[in-house]
């Protein structure tokens, strides 16, 4: 029988919208984030008083809508569970949803459910998740993102400089968006000359591009040794992503804005993209380890999208993590963060994945 202590009966979940000032810091001018952080914060109780954290870290409105989905659709199935049972309820939820779900809102709302249940069994197993899962790694190197489109040429060469100052070997700046190609070029240009030659630099188009102007685009910049060009075509743009690797020499990454390993399906079947970036918030801990096996089944290494207070828990218990990235988002949102030194993260041993939020940001930033 199971003690009253350890009992992981899924006694209560509770969600808490919370919006969050930017932290007054130089260094994310030219963001297009919005006024304010928008987080849905997930907890999940157990008749045992363990009590596992999700959250949702969101750049656009629709959290109200995760929050409707969560108490419609999800949660009358989950209440009274084991929250051991973590992949018996992802894939009971998945089948319960699978008319009208498969990507979108439920997943996302299935996403921060999962985090908390790993979160919670972590807690019961005394911990961290790396552990648990497998641990590979404790160091994990990291690349400075964010050196945004919106602070022009200069701003994103001088956050570059930043990074490279703190010991960070790679960085990534953006491209696209923008009515001057020849400008997009210039930007490289000047950046490889800045930072000079041993600093990895990342590209972003954030989809903004056809997959003709981005093989165009990239032959212009091969010569500045790009580590990678990241989303250079729409996410479902798969045959796009084919013609743009073939056609450069340079390395072609995206994953972030797919759902799940079955929206990530035609990277397993033709393995164009040699690192793939799937993220927390679309399929939870639970589907992230999935893609990060049969990425290696086929040789691919995994870089996940943002979150690095999150995934390092992932990348430290994986053979084919390659990169962390760190824009700088919620740092300040944590009790105890991740920090970054000289360019790399060290992942924690607390118990979980580790992370609490600040009572007073729960207090005073809760919405409603």
């Amino acid at each position: 029988m199971t003690s009253t202590a350890t009992d992981m009966t899924i006694k209560a979940v509770r969600t808490t919208l919370i919006r969050v000032p930017w932290p007054n810091d130089p260094w994310l001018k030219g963001h297009s984030f919005g006024e304010a952080r928008n987080l849905l914060v997930l907890e999940v109780e157990t008749k045992g008083g363990i009590v596992g954290m999700g959250y949702l870290f969101s750049f656009r409105p629709g959290l109200k809508t995760v929050v409707a989905a969560l108490e419609e659709t999800l949660l009358p199935h989950v209440i009274g569970k084991d929250a051991t049972a973590v992949e018996g309820i992802w894939t009971d939820l998945w089948k319960r949803t699978v008319t009208y779900n498969r990507g979108g809102i439920v997943t996302m709302a299935m996403s921060a459910l999962d985090i908390a249940l790993w979160d919670a069994i972590g807690k019961r197993a005394n911990m961290p998740l790396h552990r648990l899962w497998g641990h590979v790694r404790s160091e994990l190197p990291v690349y400075g993102s964010g050196c945004f489109r919106g602070s022009g040429g200069d701003g994103m060469i001088a956050k570059a400089l930043h990074y490279k100052e703190k010991g960070y070997k790679a960085i990534k700046m953006q491209m696209a968006h923008t009515t001057n190609l020849r400008g997009d070029v210039d930007n490289v240009k000047r950046m490889r000359e800045a930072l000079g030659p041993d600093i990895a630099i990342m590209i972003d188009i954030n989809q903004g591009w056809t997959a003709d102007v981005a093989i165009n685009q990239g032959r212009k910049i091969v010569d500045y040794d790009v580590y990678w060009l990241e989303e250079p075509v729409p996410a479902d743009d798969f045959k796009g992503y084919r013609r743009v690797a073939e056609a450069l020499p340079i390395r072609i990454v995206g994953g972030e804005t797919h759902f799940t390993r079955y929206d990530l399906r035609p990277f397993f079947e033709n393995p164009c993209c040699p690192i793939l970036q799937p993220d927390p918030m679309r399929g939870g801990y639970t589907d992230l380890r999935k893609i990060s096996v049969l990425a290696d089944t086929w040789g691919l290494q995994m870089a996940p999208h943002l979150f690095p207070e999150l995934n390092v828990q992932l990348l430290a218990s994986i053979p084919n993590g390659a990169w962390i990235e760190d824009m700088g988002l919620s740092e300040d949102l944590w009790v105890e963060p991740v920090k970054v030194v000289n360019g790399t993260i060290t992942a924690p041993e607390r118990p979980g994945h580790g992370l609490a939020f600040k009572p007073e940001i729960l207090k005073d930033c809760k919405v409603g």
